[in-house]
């Protein structure tokens, strides 16, 4: 699909779902890489505007086992093509949009890769698989804490998780070649096109949530030496970018 589903239909979906799992027979572990593969294939065989194409990316989302990322009563959904709830009011995103987001990041094996909104830690586990060095950032703690565990435990040494303010970015640690946001601000944040180099990508859903003038879009950027080059590539919904970006403007 080509737009993400509000979290409130998620949520609803999930607690039916969790209410019926005693029924709902799990997977044995040799069944998630068929379910993965169909996974890939599906998302590989969209629609010819917003297919995924690049065969590094669709690799990664086939070797990285999005099941472990999401909670046990729900795994047997995890390799379906939508989001998935993961507690805290967040989701895991639906893999197309995963997958879409990480292509047009461009990634090369030697790329220092921002992401704001760590959720499950599943986008960081595909970054992991494309770019050297991943620092994510994630605003609630006990996410925080569950998706460091399950990326350590997967073997994934080559992320960093940090909990705070994805608004203000990671400083210590730029510049960066890349950056993802997985949450929705109402304008790009300074501070990450900042911590971005000169040619680095951002790729970030932007608008409002509500109110006469809701709606998101997907923003491919590219960081240049007079500004920001930005370009529009679809319509979106993500979950609001909480902390700095919800304060009041002056």
């Amino acid at each position: 699909m080509s737009y993400i589903i509000p979290a409130a239909v998620v949520a609803v979906a999930a607690a039916a779902l969790a209410a019926c799992t005693d029924r709902t027979p799990r997977p044995e572990k040799g069944e998630y890489d068929q379910m993965r593969r169909e996974m890939v294939d599906l998302i590989a065989d969209y629609s010819s505007e917003h297919k995924v194409r690049d065969p590094r990316v669709l690799a990664a989302m086939f070797k990285v086992p999005r099941h472990e990322f999401v909670p046990e009563e729900l795994r047997h959904l995890a390799y379906s093509d939508r989001p998935l709830d993961i507690g805290e009011g967040q989701t895991i995103s639906q893999p197309f949009m995963v997958g879409f987001m990480t292509e047009l990041l461009q990634l090369k094996p030697t790329d220092k890769v921002l992401e704001i909104g760590t959720g499950s830690g599943y986008q960081a586990a595909i970054l992991a698989e494309l770019a050297r060095k991943v620092y994510t950032v994630e605003i609630v703690p006990t996410l925080a804490r569950r998706a460091e565990e399950t990326l350590r435990r997967l073997g994934y040494g080559n992320v960093a998780v940090r909990v705070g303010d994805g608004y203000k970015g990671w400083p210590e640690h730029a510049p960066f070649d890349a950056a993802i946001v997985t949450c929705a601000p109402d304008h790009i944040p300074k501070p990450i096109v900042d911590q971005l180099r000169e040619g680095g990508r951002l790729v970030i859903p932007v608008g409002l949530e509500s109110g006469l003038l809701a709606g998101q879009d997907l923003i491919l950027a590219r960081k240049t030496k007079t500004g920001l080059s930005q370009q529009i590539r679809m319509d979106v919904r993500f979950v609001p970018m909480t902390g700095e970006a919800r304060r009041p403007k002056p």
